[in-house]
């Protein structure tokens, strides 16, 4: 396993290590042992498993009294994944980065607690899992508008995306403020 820093502090980018042979593959998803030099105090208490077809676009979700923290993977497909810093003292608040996550390069990103987390599909079929830190709660969940224009993430251009009746219903960042 390789751990690779971000922009973000806290923010860790896991290179899984994969086994191949004729058969197919296997790779360790999580061992807690492994992610404790680096994800200390971390206890996960539910998963999550979505389902998406090409173009879906899920998020940008944050939940404000309970923060999540996100162990991310992608286990069929691949996903544009787009965390936003929303800790109001980071030296990086309001601060966005992507990342291209996949089967093929067996990536995991550790999403820690204070950020707005969203994905867009790139492949039909593609299955994303996470582990979270907090219980989901929809009384606390908040959905930043992907098109944000505070934020300005930079997506595909031409990129057709279709975005469920509940993240259409999204905010923007400046209407949710204070967190």
């Amino acid at each position: 396993m390789n751990v690779k820093k971000t922009k973000f502090k806290d923010v860790f980018l896991i290179k899984k290590k994969l086994f191949r042979d004729k058969r197919g593959y296997f790779y360790e998803n999580y061992n807690q042992n492994k992610y404790l030099p680096f994800l200390k105090k971390i206890k996960f208490v539910q998963d999550n498993i979505s389902f998406s077809k090409k173009h879906v676009f899920r998020g940008l979700h944050f939940q404000k009294k309970n923060k999540q923290g996100k162990l991310l993977s992608v286990i069929s497909g691949s996903i544009l994944d787009v965390i936003v810093d929303l800790r109001i003292n980071s030296q990086t608040y309001k601060k966005w980065q992507k990342f291209l996550i996949s089967e093929k390069n067996c990536y995991q990103i550790w999403i820690p607690p204070g950020f707005a987390h969203g994905f867009l599909s790139l492949e039909n079929n593609t299955i994303v899992i996470y582990k979270c830190t907090k219980l989901y709660d929809s009384n606390d969940e908040c959905i930043i508008k992907w098109n944000d224009p505070v934020l300005n993430i930079k997506w595909k251009k031409n990129q057709k995306i279709i975005i469920s009746k509940k993240d259409k219903k999204g905010s923007f960042f400046s209407d949710l403020l204070p967190f």
